[in-house]
């Protein structure tokens, strides 16, 4: 069975095509793939969809090795909106109830 391994980083992204025998992990997979040295990876999802190491991969499976978050998610939208919240005249003006 063929499954693709990938790692991703913010301006570019490896990926390997592997075939694989029929009930093969995703352990399996990733060390089949080289990239298992890579220190930064800290979890594995399977079509975005966080995995196991045993867990057992299908065919077209696409493997995800994940890197640690630089930023909580919270904290990046909120300095997203800071800028927005500061600029003026870009409040929202409410319609006035006759």
């Amino acid at each position: 069975m063929w499954v693709e391994v990938i790692v991703a980083w913010p301006d570019r992204y490896s990926a390997v095509q592997l075939e694989l025998a029929e009930g093969a992990t995703v352990a399996e997979a990733v060390a089949a793939s080289g990239f298992a040295g890579h220190q930064a990876l800290v979890a594995q999802a399977v079509h975005g969809v966080i995995a196991t190491p045993a867990q057992v991969l299908r065919a077209g499976d696409r493997v995800e090795l994940l890197r640690p978050l630089l930023l909580d998610p919270k904290e990046a939208r909120r300095r997203r909106a800071a800028p927005a919240k500061q600029a003026p005249g870009t409040q929202k003006k409410r319609n006035a109830s006759p």
